[in-house]
């Protein structure tokens, strides 16, 4: 099975676990808030099983805010979203979250649910990887397995996989937890990633030659 084998379809209910602290959570929130600060309740995906109780998927929520142009997606799980836990002060649990910007325009309206529900079970897949074997996935890194098929609901998209920027928009933030970095996750095609592995260009200039941090499902490779 790859990487980016679809999750299936859950309802949204969700268990919630009863939290006094939510300094680090505020503080994610916050900051998508000030980049859209008409969207007080933005669209989220919560687990039905939280990580610490035995569930499968460790980020414990996916927040979902819109521009004309694109979907912006933000976890809640890889920093310290709740009381402070580990011993650096400086650094919030990981020290990372993950993002994405996907285009609204390479989706069919009638995939939209399922399309943002892959994008949430591909950052499940990931941050999985983080919480088991300690991986972290940082900016002017690539993610490649191999795999030929889409990163798409119906796996027809040209990309495969991805790089890893600061997200452009939400930066880095200091929490009352320690530091979070916002990665943000750029989709990339099969060749382009290719590329990357064979050190025949830096993530660096790949990002300038897309000229653009939107993931498209529709755009052909730049390689």
């Amino acid at each position: 099975m790859s990487l980016f084998d679809k999750f299936g379809k859950k309802d949204d209910d969700t268990v919630e676990i009863e939290k006094t602290d939510t300094k680090g959570w505020d503080a994610i929130t916050a900051a998508f808030e000030k980049l859209y600060p008409d969207q007080k309740d933005p669209k989220h995906y919560g687990v039905l099983i939280p990580w610490e109780l035995g569930g499968d998927d460790p980020l414990t929520g996916i927040s979902i805010y819109e521009t004309g142009e694109y979907y912006h997606f933000v976890t809640y799980g890889l920093s310290e979203i709740f009381e402070k836990e580990t011993d650096d002060p400086e650094i919030s649990g990981y020290g990372m979250e993950f993002t994405l910007k996907l285009r609204k325009a390479g989706i069919d309206p009638a995939d939209e649910e399922g399309e943002l529900r892959c994008i949430c079970g591909i950052f499940q897949k990931i941050a999985r990887i983080t919480f088991e074997h300690g991986e972290c996935f940082r900016a002017n890194e690539y993610l490649y397995t191999g795999q030929t098929s889409g990163i798409d609901l119906h796996q027809k998209s040209a990309l495969t996989g991805f790089i890893m920027i600061t997200d452009t928009d939400a930066g880095s933030i200091d929490t009352p937890n320690g530091k979070v970095d916002f990665v943000e996750f750029i989709g990339c095609t099969d060749a382009e990633l290719f590329a990357l592995r064979n050190k025949e260009l830096t993530v660096a200039e790949l990002y300038g030659k897309l000229g653009s941090d939107v993931t498209d499902y529709t755009r052909s490779s730049v390689i």
